[in-house]
């Protein structure tokens, strides 16, 4: 399943039946409209057979994990820790933060494919207004992301040593650059595939019925603070990323932006605790740790808005130009087909 597909779509029926015109510019999260089988309850169906399909893989891979740990000595008592404990980044076991990850990652695979058996063609338009997932703009962002946030940490540490707090790194575990190679491998999988799920398939799936973006961007909020289980300050902080994240696609067309943020975030927060500068494992915030991310977000959504105004970044998609992409990969295709 291709995360670059970019096919038009056929005439629309929804809540509202009225056909979109040709020329309108389509925002976002108003794309499960250009789908060629669009109807209000296909996105619904969409998530069914994509949970469907989730617990089918995770199944597969889980099965034989059970079976071997049957036999394997060590393997049973060492599942015992994955089902019971809470601390998943430990740098004595960096398995567990792969049995973390990759279930996460594997979002991904499940949402295209069924994305592409309900709705037919067009699944890159969970990308971006393009149809597919501009490479370009998500090098840029993420360079953008990067700067912003080791600012933000550069500050937080430097806030903390002020005020008597030991900051000291530790390189000294063995495991360390297991873990290094671990963060920097599958972190930007993990960050994609929250993004395409929390901003790409349920932006879109409000979107295709609520015209106007705030719906969009507000409603998905309180499912993406549940599946994080943090106290009051850190559901707060974790609800603003899901809101700046959801108004970065909005406005940028696509979930480029976002994914940069979540993958900056995320991998400065393992990176960090792998030298135990930070606690990768907390699960609790002050509301001085809510103002500084806040602040660190917004400046990070504007810059990035702003640039990618000055970089002529699509922000919206019409059926004509859906259209013309699809002819042109259709002529692409004859030409390397004969």
């Amino acid at each position: 399943m291709s995360l670059n597909e970019d096919d038009s779509a056929a005439p629309a029926s929804a809540i509202v039946p009225t056909a979109l015109p040709h020329g309108e510019q389509i925002p976002y999260h108003r794309l499960a409209r250009l789908r060629p089988r669009y109807r209000w309850w296909r996105m619904l169906l969409t998530g069914i057979v994509g949970v469907a399909l989730y617990v089918a893989i995770l199944f597969l891979l889980l099965v034989p994990l059970v079976i071997a740990s049957l036999f394997v000595p060590g393997w049973g008592a060492e599942m015992q820790v994955l089902l019971t404990t809470v601390q998943y980044f430990d740098l004595d076991r960096p398995w567990l933060f792969l049995a973390l990850v990759l279930p996460l990652i594997l979002m991904i695979p499940a949402l295209l494919l069924a994305s592409r058996i309900v709705e037919g063609r067009g699944v890159g338009l969970l990308s971006s207004v393009t149809g597919r997932l501009r490479m370009g703009w998500l090098g840029r962002s993420l360079l953008l992301a990067l700067a912003v946030f080791v600012v933000y940490f550069a500050v937080v540490l430097g806030w903390s040593a002020v005020t008597g707090e030991a900051i000291v790194a530790d390189f000294s575990h063995p495991a360390l650059g297991v873990m290094v190679l671990l963060v920097l491998l599958l972190i930007p999988f993990q960050a994609a595939a929250e993004e395409y799920v929390f901003r790409g398939y349920l932006m879109q799936l409000v979107g295709g019925w609520l015209r106007h973006p705030a719906f969009a961007i507000l409603l998905p909020v309180p499912l993406f603070v549940l599946g994080h289980g943090y106290d009051v300050w850190g559901a707060a902080s974790v609800g603003t990323f899901a809101i700046v994240a959801a108004w970065l696609t909005w406005r940028t067309g696509g979930l480029e932006a976002a994914i940069s943020l979540h993958i900056v975030n995320n991998a400065l927060i393992f990176l960090l605790g792998t030298v135990s500068l930070v606690d990768a494992n907390a699960t609790t915030g002050t509301p001085v740790d809510l103002l500084a991310s806040t602040v660190a977000m917004v400046v990070y959504a504007l810059l990035a808005d702003r640039w990618a105004g000055r970089l002529g970044v699509a922000r919206t998609a019409s059926r004509s130009s859906v259209a013309e992409a699809r002819h042109g990969t259709h002529r692409l295709d004859r030409m390397l087909h004969g």
